[in-house]
């Protein structure tokens, strides 16, 4: 019998998640030193992990015979105790792309639907199609959020209403005053995922634990892999109800965050000082893409996020040649903006190589 006759029916369609290309793998295709070759394409920390991490992580590199604590117990109460919050109502993840799936499969079943932004993050429609749900994916004029589209999407099918600000990958930001109307409006018996990969980046983030405390639906996601720049080490977490955090527990694997993950979010939570310099490299870098951009008089997105959106003749192509030059940005296909490359905010060096590439690439 053939694999895809065995595999769950549904396995089979899923499409495959692309990461942002690989230093090695573009060194390799166009004989090019991995030292020389500039990544902009995953909204990594252009300055590095946390040096306090990367003190801590050192120090525990004897003790990896050990198992990791499967309940997080220091970096759960660590965390709760920065929000204000218990930490019953924590769960913690291998990035918080893991808490998405585990939200997937406890609360998604074949028949239900979920809600998310068309060009919002890609795995909210993999978490639901492989729980054999249903997509509802709402257009997203001009980049952003309709609101009122998305609630009209919501019908008695629907489960979870999935949003990203500032989105990836168009950057766009709801402000707090029209995400708190925009939950209360919701239906009880459906579930606001609200991620916020990317909010540490903004002047003011938004801030849904009123909406937790009034027993409102919400659960809302962060991660360690941005602003901290632990993105190799993989933990995030989420904040909800006690009762819905529990679920996680339920399904996740015993030790699913690793001893050294744990370890280093731990350390970089005291790392104020990278984590100020983090977000001011980023504010300087989003200007400095700007004014590049009006200067020439390419058409650019920019509003929230360690990245830009810029608008170009052939993505494919000028995506083929950045990569020849030694800069590697992402192209959105499966976004549905063939014509949109993303790229990530860098330091003032990077952006300036990455600029004179690009507008090599557009000659």
């Amino acid at each position: 019998m053939k694999i895809q006759d065995m595999a769950n029916p549904h396995i089979g369609g899923l499409p495959i998640y692309e990461t942002g290309k690989p230093i090695e793998y573009v060194a390799r295709e166009f004989g090019l030193d991995p030292d020389g070759i500039l990544k902009m394409a995953s909204n990594e920390n252009p300055l590095g992990p946390s040096p306090k991490a990367v003190e801590a992580v050192s120090k525990a590199l004897g003790h990896l015979n050990y198992y990791p604590d499967g309940g997080c117990y220091d970096i759960r109460r660590k965390v709760a105790a920065k929000l204000g919050l218990k930490p019953e109502n924590l769960a913690f993840g291998n990035g918080s792309n893991e808490l998405i799936t585990l939200l997937a499969q406890c609360f998604l079943d074949k028949g239900d639907e979920s809600v998310f932004g068309a060009q919002s993050f890609i795995v909210y429609k993999l978490a639901t199609l492989l729980m054999g749900a249903t997509c509802v994916s709402v257009p997203m004029p001009n980049l952003r959020y309709d609101l009122d589209m998305l609630r009209d999407a919501v019908t008695g099918k629907t489960k979870i209403v999935f949003m990203t600000n500032p989105n990836n990958p168009t950057g766009c930001v709801v402000k707090q005053d029209e995400i708190f109307n925009f939950v209360r409006s919701l239906p009880e018996n459906v579930i606001f995922c609200y991620d916020e990969a990317y909010s540490d980046f903004e002047e003011e983030m938004v801030d849904l634990r009123p909406l937790i405390a009034e027993g409102r639906n919400v659960i809302c996601m962060r991660t360690f892999s941005k602003i901290y720049g632990l993105a190799g080490l993989r933990i995030g977490y989420s904040y909800s109800s006690p009762e819905m955090a529990s679920y996680f527990d339920r399904v996740r694997e015993p030790f699913n965050v690793n001893s050294l993950a744990q370890i280093g979010a731990m350390a970089a939570l005291d790392d104020d000082e990278f984590y100020a310099k983090s977000k001011r490299v980023n504010f300087e870098g989003r200007k400095q893409f700007e004014k590049a951009f009006e200067e020439t008089g390419m058409e650019y997105f920019s509003e929230g996020g360690n990245f830009v959106m810029v608008k170009v003749s052939d993505a494919l192509d000028t995506f083929k040649k950045l990569q020849r030059a030694g800069v590697i940005v992402r192209p959105n296909f499966g976004y549905a903006l063939p014509e949109w490359l993303r790229i990530t905010i860098g330091t003032e060096e990077q952006n300036a190589r990455c600029l004179e590439e690009l507008l090599k690439a557009q000659k």
